[in-house]
């Protein structure tokens, strides 16, 4: 059976390196200050992007892993343009979610300008609920896995402006989370004569802190990032919610 040596409590799926540092980072920063595994897993290679190549961008979300401190980043390669929902897919998804068997599950939100962001979502929420079904067999390094649903699932936020239904407070961690955004180098604007694309504007970054500081002035909060849920939220301990 599947060791526990890989398990985390927060597991960040993205459709593209850099989806996941570009809209939940500072989250995800705050959690492991918390004192919690976080992994990432990036579905594709990046390889449609206009700027960068595999390569490089496989160096940069190495890159990025090391100043954020995940407990481990993977790749699926499911196809740039291609992530289509079919049980290979699907079942790919299920692997990393039984392999690292979280408590806590990230994912591009469902509604978005870019396709595979909204192709992401659907697997991801899908594979979650799949994961749980002791009868759909998986494996990974040849051995069976155990079967585990994570019991939150939560939409971060990307291009299209939504109102969240929960806001974090950053304030201590968004500062630092700049660093795992800008190992994407190739993605963000620099002098030259590269074609322009949404995010390697010289506005993008800023963009990128002005929304910040949105969501935080909804809070009292200097910088925040907000979330989609997918359910009602149970509150166990009121105090300790609503100190």
């Amino acid at each position: 059976m599947e060791q526990s040596s890989e398990k985390v409590y927060a597991l960040a799926f993205g459709a593209h390196p850099d989806d996941v540092e570009l809209s939940c980072g500072a989250i995800l920063l705050k959690i492991m200050n918390e004192g919690r595994r976080v992994a990432v897993c990036d579905l594709t290679k990046g390889e449609l992007g206009t700027l960068g190549s595999v390569e490089t961008r496989k160096a940069e979300a190495e890159k990025a892993r090391l100043l954020m401190g995940y407990a481990d980043r993977s790749g699926l390669d499911l196809g740039d343009g291609k992530l289509f929902y079919n049980e290979e897919n699907l079942h790919a998804v299920i692997r990393v979610i039984r392999r690292f068997r979280p408590e806590v599950v990230f994912a591009n939100p469902p509604d978005e300008r870019h396709p595979d962001h909204m192709k992401a979502s659907k697997l991801v929420a899908d594979a979650v609920y799949y994961a749980g079904l002791r009868q759909l067999v998986t494996e990974h390094d040849g051995r069976k896995q155990e079967a585990h649903r994570p019991p939150h699932l939560f939409h971060y936020l990307q291009f299209r402006h939504v109102n969240p239904d929960i806001i974090v407070d950053v304030s201590e961690t968004f500062a630092p989370s700049r660093a795992g955004v800008l190992a994407f180098g190739s993605q963000f604007h620099r002098e030259g004569t590269e074609p322009e694309t949404l995010i390697n504007r010289k506005e993008f970054l800023s963009g990128l802190e002005a929304r910040a500081r949105y969501f935080g002035e909804q809070i009292g909060a200097l910088y925040g990032e907000g979330l989609l849920t997918t359910k009602v939220p149970r509150v166990g301990n009121f105090s300790a919610l609503f100190p």
